[in-house]
């Protein structure tokens, strides 16, 4: 049985882990064929605006929008 999970995500897309840890826990529970919610408020806003270029990191916006492919859903 699918259930649903909720990811509020507040801090920067490169000033922690938190971002890449939000990535992995909604595509492990999306391969698991679960619901995911990603809510970004705060400075998490800032992990979706295109054009950011992190040397040496993958872009938190394109992480983000294979996951939106496959079913998540976000809330700003």
């Amino acid at each position: 049985m699918a259930k649903t999970f909720t990811i509020f995500l507040t801090t920067a897309p490169y000033s922690s882990e938190n971002t890449l840890t939000a990535v992995r826990l909604a595509d492990a529970a999306l391969r698991k064929g679960h619901n995911v919610n990603l809510i970004a408020s705060g400075d998490g806003v800032y992990c979706f605006l295109k054009g950011q270029k992190a040397r040496g990191l993958p872009h938190a916006g394109d992480l983000f929008a294979e996951l939106i492919s496959r079913g998540l859903k976000v809330y700003l």
